[in-house]
Parts: structure tokens; C-alpha cells; sequence
């Protein structure tokens, strides 16, 4: 759990206070002027009413300008940023003609096969003449080519499960899938930091939901043991069945999930396990096949594998990876599946030809080398942002690093001092995070030099120095006191 620093804190409720303050004042101007000019609808409710609506007109419209940017290249190690501008305080942005050329500090990117790859590009080209760019069909009607069924193969083999299903959304892989596992008289236990689409898949299941406090495998236990003595609200009758769901690596924390303790609990209390690797699989492990190889777990011992190909693989879609009888019932009865347009083949061959890049199946080492390399680079990011005193979250490996903002005045000020730099960095804030927990999210990729990095430090630095984010300015001086003292023994 994050501990926000006191000070920190109070003038992080009293920035957000003032707006709301001011925020709430205008509007009620704006009431005032809506009645004179008889501006009404007529009879109809206001389609966009409450808290959220308040909160993006009257604070994300002041710093809009940070997120959104539009590129005009592939989301490489450097790309293209498209310059935007506004005559109404922000509340519209056009684009320019102007670009800038910025180090890529925001892409999932990790291992560096979103851009032109010298055996996947020629590959995906050659797809996209054979087959076109879209199946323009569902995958039970005849959006089902040669491509989609190697491409589950390719995909339960590279992860150690019997089969796999693919989708054409990541999104939609978790908010699609659970409705379909879970129905009335289920019970899922939630990370309480799960992504979104874990969220609203959960909540469109009509099972019951619990969480349990993020990462945190005693209170797992606990949750577990309470639910399985009470059963069923109001009956008391026993779970029809369970399911813990987690994430190998999260998405807004960078942390790894302690998933051996967690297998343990579910074993001893009989639960399924649900694990998204959206943002591990193929970015951890010696061989790039997640946090199971990463921390020593069997494949065999989680239930359900969930992941995406938009991270690491360059792609677009995402998976579900289990039994063969899972599959099958997922096959007969997932809307995505029956309904959705099918994954695009020359989406389906980019994964197929990055997998086997990452296999050494292309003849060469590249793969190696390119996991060798993201895990270098993020180990060394987050080493020297630490140094620095910035808050940094996360484990070791994760390409993953955030680094803490809290005052709402910072998200702007260190997303735009960075882009003048040109360092492109992605600022997350509510709704994303907690209202308090504003942070910079850095995803580190193995197409960054080491050069590339220093310069992102640099400017990070400098930048960190001027709004005043050095949360922990002491660990340099502490780490070089130790350093001192190691050199006289």
C-alpha cells in the first residue's frame, strides 16, 4: 500500500478542494446565465449529470492538452508527436502541422516490435495481400482463417495450457469472458487494484463480488475463509463455485503479483484462479513466458490464463488460455466469439511471427536479446530514478515504473515540462487512480538504448527539480555515505 507523506497529503486535499470550490461556483454562474438565456432542453434530463461529468469539465479540461497526444509515426523507442493548440482555454484542441521528435517513455511497447521488424513486417505484409485486412465476419460464421487456428496453437504451446481462445480486444477478453464463467450463486474474489475490465466484467457476471486488499495473500485467506462459512447471501447455501482473479504484473502499480502464496491459498480452499498477464506475458521470465517462469510456477496449477498481444507482441487482442473443455465451453458460449468480428490476420500473424521471434524460431537470438535487454533496462531505469528521490512503485524486472505525483498542479506541470524536453511521458490521475494517487507511468522498452535512458533521466531530473516531486531527496546522499563507508572498510 502507498503511504502518502502528511504534508504531501494535506496540500494534495487542499489543491483538489479549491478546485472543487471554484469549480462548484461557476457552475452555479452558469445556472444563472442557462435561466436568462431560456437555454433549456425542453423537457429532457441532462444527458451527462453528476460527479464525474463535474470533474471533466472543470478539472481534466485544464490539462486535457497532456493526454490524448496524437503521433504520426510507429511507437518506437522515438516517434512523432503532433503539436496541438487552443483558443478556449482548453476546451478544444486542434492540431497542428508542427511535430516533435520525442523519446517514447509511454508505450507498451516492451519489446520493441511495434515498429518495422525485419521477420515480422515482411510476414504481416504478405498476410495482409493473401487475406485482407479484416475477415469482416464473426468467427463461427467465416471469420475463422488458417492464421486464427495456428494462432491459438501457437499461443497455448507458448504458454504451457492444452488450448486457447483469441479476441480481437484485450478489453474485451476480460469483460466478455467472466459474464460467461460466473452467473448467480458465484463468488469472485477481486484484487482490490484489478484493471478495469476485470471490474466491469465482474459486475456484469451477477456473481457476488469481494475484495481483498491488493497483493496481499494473508487477507486473501481471510476473505476466503469468512465467504466459504457464510455462503450465499440471505440462503447461506454453498458457492456454486470460486474464482480468485489477479494480474501477473499491474498495470497502474508495476508490481508483481505474489502469485505462489496465492496458488497455495486457492489449492488449500479449492477456488479457481483467474491470472490477466496483459502486461507480463512475454515481458518477464528468461524465456518471456510470464510471471509463471519468472517465479517458479506451474502453468498447470492456474485455471485460467488471460492475456493481451498488445504489450509486447506489437499487436492487437487477447486470449484466454486453459483446459481444452474450458475452450470448448467458451467457444459455444462467449458473445466475443459468436458475435465479435474476428482478429484481423495480419494482426494474428504479427503475433505469430513476434512469438517466434521471442522462441528463437526465426533462426537467430534476437528474442533472447530482446528480453535480455527490457530486463536490463527497466532494472537500471528504476535504479536510478530511485537514487534520484522520486517515489517510484514497482518490483524489480517489471518494465512497469511509476512514479508518484499526488498534487493535481503536478500532473500538468510534469507532463509539459517533459514534452518540452522532448521526453513524451504518460500522467495518470482519477479515474484511473485514486483521487490522491496521481502519478507518471514510464514503460520501459528493449528498443531504448542506453543513451535513450540517460537522456530521460536527465530530463526527468531536472524536471522533477522544478515542480518538486523529490519525494525522498535523502537516498542519494544516504546511498553515497554507505558508498563512502564501503570504499574505508
Amino acid at each position: 500500500m502507498i503511504a502518502i507523506p502528511y504534508l504531501t497529503a494535506l496540500t494534495t486535499y487542499f489543491s483538489y478542494g479549491l478546485l472543487f470550490a471554484f469549480g462548484q461556483i461557476r457552475d452555479f454562474f452558469r445556472k444563472i446565465l442557462d435561466w436568462c438565456s431560456s437555454n433549456n432542453l425542453q423537457g429532457y434530463a441532462p444527458i451527462c449529470l453528476g460527479l464525474e461529468d463535474f470533474y471533466i469539465r472543470r478539472l481534466y479540461l485544464r490539462i486535457q492538452d497532456c493526454f490524448g497526444r496524437p503521433i504520426s509515426s510507429a511507437p518506437d523507442a522515438w516517434f512523432d508527436v503532433v503539436e496541438r493548440c487552443s483558443n478556449d482555454n482548453n476546451k478544444t484542441l486542434k492540431r497542428t502541422a508542427k511535430k516533435s521528435r520525442c523519446l517514447n517513455l509511454g508505450s507498451y511497447n516492451y519489446l520493441g516490435f511495434a515498429a518495422a521488424d525485419e521477420y515480422c513486417t515482411p510476414r504481416v505484409v504478405e498476410s495482409l495481400n493473401k487475406y485482407s485486412p479484416s475477415t469482416c465476419s464473426s468467427r463461427v460464421d467465416g471469420g475463422t482463417t488458417a492464421l486464427h487456428n495456428e494462432l491459438e496453437e501457437c499461443v497455448a504451446n507458448f504458454v504451457g495450457k492444452p488450448a486457447a481462445i483469441v479476441f480481437g480486444m484485450g478489453y474485451v477478453t476480460n469483460s466478455a469472458i467472466l459474464p460467461v464463467l460466473m452467473k448467480k450463486g458465484s463468488l469472485i474474489i477481486s484484487d482490490s487494484l484489478n484493471h478495469n475490465s476485470i471490474v466491469n466484467g465482474a459486475r456484469g457476471s451477477g456473481a457476488t463480488i469481494r475484495v481483498f486488499q491488493h497483493n496481499t495473500p494473508w487477507h486473501l485467506e481471510e476473505v476466503l475463509r469468512e465467504q466459504i462459512a457464510e455462503g450465499q447471501p440471505r440462503t447461506h447455501r454453498p458457492w456454486k463455485k470460486i474464482i480468485v482473479i489477479v494480474e501477473g504484473i499491474y498495470s497502474m502499480e508495476g508490481e508483481l503479483c505474489q502469485l505462489p502464496e496465492i496458488i497455495a491459498i486457492c489449492k488449500r480452499y479449492k477456488a479457481y484462479t483467474y491470472l490477466d498477464e496483459a502486461h507480463s506475458i512475454g515481458a518477464v521470465g528468461k524465456t518471456g513466458k510470464g510471471v509463471c517462469e519468472l517465479l517458479g510456477v506451474d502453468t498447470a496449477d492456474v485455471d485460467i490464463m488471460m492475456g493481451t498481444f498488445t504489450k509486447s507482441f506489437g499487436s492487437c487482442g487477447g486470449y484466454i488460455a486453459g483446459s481444452r473443455e474450458l475452450i470448448q465451453y467458451l467457444k459455444y458460449n462467449c458473445p466475443a466469439h459468436l458475435y465479435a468480428t474476428s482478429i484481423s490476420p495480419p494482426a494474428a500473424q504479427q503475433i505469430i511471427s513476434a512469438i517466434k521471434v521471442i522462441l528463437g524460431e526465426d533462426g537467430s537470438n534476437r528474442g533472447a536479446q530482446k528480453l535480455a535487454q527490457i530486463r536490463e533496462n527497466s532494472n537500471f531505469f528504476r535504479s536510478e530514478l530511485q537514487k534520484m528521490g522520486f517515489e517510484v512503485l514497482g518490483d524489480n524486472d517489471s518494465p512497469v515504473m511509476p512514479i508518484m505525483l499526488y498534487n493535481p498542479a503536478k500532473i500538468p506541470a510534469f507532463s509539459r515540462e517533459c514534452l518540452k524536453q522532448n521526453v513524451a511521458v504518460v500522467t495518470v490521475a482519477f479515474p484511473a487512480t485514486p483521487l490522491l494517487l496521481a502519478r507518471a507511468r514510464i514503460c520501459i522498452s528493449a528498443s531504448h538504448s542506453r543513451e535513450d535512458l540517460v537522456k530521460a533521466l536527465e530530463v526527468i531530473s531536472r524536471v522533477g527539480d522544478l515542480v518538486g516531486i523529490k519525494y525522498f531527496p535523502d537516498e542519494p546522499a544516504k546511498q553515497q555515505q554507505e558508498e563512502r563507508s564501503m570504499k574505508l572498510d
